[in-house]
């Protein structure tokens, strides 16, 4: 079905009906987003799509709410908001429309859903409640900071607000499938690489990219560090033990800490050595070939520390 109406509440907006419009005038850009509580409008019709309002969930009528009694629950029984419904009905023709791979659909509906829906879903529903400083700052409170304030009394405020708003939450969700779509890309050259280096302590990649999660898929738990160019010059970077935190499997050596140019070059012995950072989880050369030999020289350290 293309609908010639996409149809959610009006008045006062928030994340998740937002973010649906985001994926639904992708996917229908020729139809018109209609908001609006009026029962001729909140009623299932073969021309419409309505999200977010109208008290019932039945994707073959075109109705997604979420706010009724008996509100559809996913298959580990956390709540679904109307972004986590749309998402899962129209995600996947979404993803396709940005022109994604095929065999990277599935992969990045899933990722997608789990570090982006969910929170949202959760959130809407009162299932998650952030706290602390940064509560005020998490999406679905940043984009409600643009609805039209209290004695803003004009009759457009709250759609012109929320189209505003609008462009803004595509942006998120933009950037959010590009990162992803980017991690899956980085993931098959790093995988690549992996099988190329063998057993060697030094992965060598092609360019800057996003290279734990491949490493850990992989179990390549021998590697030790990664080397690969940057703009202007080569750089030498440790491996995180865990997405949280920054403990590496190796650390730079002790002695390299905070040094850059000949102080470097005198306390390693390698030319081009051009800068180590004083936490010792990355370092910068001027060449591949003085970039590679510091990582090997790191690598005799850590192995002789007993890591």
């Amino acid at each position: 079905m293309i609908p010639d109406f996409l149809i959610t509440h009006s008045g006062g907006f928030h994340a998740d009906e937002l973010l649906s419009s985001v994926i639904l005038t992708r996917l229908f850009p020729l139809a018109h987003l209609i908001r609006s509580r009026a029962p001729e409008w909140i009623t299932p019709a073969p021309d419409r799509i309505i999200y977010d309002v109208g008290g019932a969930y039945d994707p073959a009528a075109g109705i997604f709410d979420h706010h009724q009694r008996g509100a559809p629950l996913r298959d580990d029984g956390q709540p679904y908001s109307s972004f986590g419904l749309i998402w899962k009905h129209y995600g996947r023709e979404y993803l396709a429309a940005c022109g994604l791979p095929d065999d990277h659909v599935e992969a990045l509906h899933a990722s997608f859903d789990t570090g982006f829906v969910l929170p949202i879903d959760l959130t809407d529903n009162g299932a998650l409640s952030p706290s602390g400083p940064l509560a005020s700052l998490t999406l679905p409170a940043l984009l409600e900071t643009l609805k039209p304030v209290f004695d803003e009394a004009e009759l457009e405020a709250d759609d012109r607000a929320f189209h505003a708003a609008l462009a803004i939450a595509r942006s998120f969700v933009e950037a959010g499938i590009a990162q992803r779509a980017a991690k899956l890309r980085a993931e098959a050259i790093v995988y690549r690489a992996i099988e190329a280096a063998g057993q060697e302590r030094v992965l060598e990649l092609p360019r800057g990219m996003p290279f734990r999660p491949a490493i850990v898929k992989a179990g390549a738990d021998h590697l030790l560090f990664v080397v690969h160019p940057r703009e202007k010059d080569w750089c030498v970077t440790g491996i995180r033990r865990t997405d949280e935190g920054f403990e590496l499997r190796a650390d730079l050596p002790m002695v390299w800490a905070g040094l850059a140019n000949s102080e470097l070059e005198a306390v390693c012995g390698i030319k081009g050595a051009s800068f180590c950072h004083n936490g010792r989880f990355i370092a910068a050369a001027k060449t591949r070939e003085a970039a590679l030999a510091l990582a090997e020289l790191a690598v005799q350290e850590a192995l002789s520390d007993g890591i």
